[in-house]
Parts: C-alpha cells; structure tokens; sequence
C-alpha cells in the first residue's frame, strides 16, 4: 500500500503506558516545541507498519483505533508505539475538508497492514 500522507490540526503525544521508563527533559521540551504546543498544522506520514509525526518516527505500533468522533466533522487516530527506545501514546486529529478520505484510507491500511492484529 502507498503511504498516506496528511496534515493534523491536533497532534498529542505522551508517555504510556505509565509504567515505562521516564522521558527525560530534553525528550519532553522535543515534543512540547514540535508537536503537543506547536499551534501549526503536523506532517504525518503512514507508511507500511511505521507513523512519522513531523519528524518523529513511531514503530512497534499497536492499539490503532481510527474515528469519526458523534457531531465533529474530523478525523482522529489514537495509537501506541514507540520512538526510538521510548514508549508513547498519540493522538492525531485532523479537521481538514477531506477528514472522511483520510479516515478511510487509515482504515484501510490498518486492515490491510495489521490485519487481525488491531
């Protein structure tokens, strides 16, 4: 499958599960200036079994839930996965007009890529 390739509105990303080693402080001002603060639209990047968010790279993934939230006309897809050797939680929201396209193209990979591994 190619890679699908989207702005998000909303990019949040923290450590879990809890009982994972800490992100030192330097990993944490990271994430707060590129992503979980910057009020500027996020690349994201999903390619075969791999998420990028700007320019962070997410593997290991699992725990890919993919909505259409009741009243909301966006997108959002939650996963768990890690970068580098860390463990994190992310939630991605876009609200673009083409939020259905990009919700069934994620759909779509996750069927074809994780299978019944969701």
């Amino acid at each position: 499958m190619a890679e699908i390739k989207y702005l998000a509105d909303k990019v949040f990303v923290h450590r879990w599960p809890h009982d994972t080693p800490l992100w030192d402080s330097f990993t944490k001002e990271t994430l707060d200036d590129t992503i979980n603060k910057n009020p500027e639209k996020k690349h994201i990047i999903v390619k075969e079994k791999k998420i990028t968010i700007q320019n962070i790279e997410f593997t290991s993934l699992k725990k890919i839930g993919i909505s259409i939230p009741f009243f909301k006309n966006e997108c959002t897809m939650i996963f768990e996965g890690y970068f580098g050797n860390l463990s994190g939680h992310a939630h991605i929201t876009t609200k673009s007009g083409n939020y259905l396209d990009v919700f069934n193209r994620l759909i779509l990979w996750r069927q074809q890529t994780f299978q019944s591994n969701i």
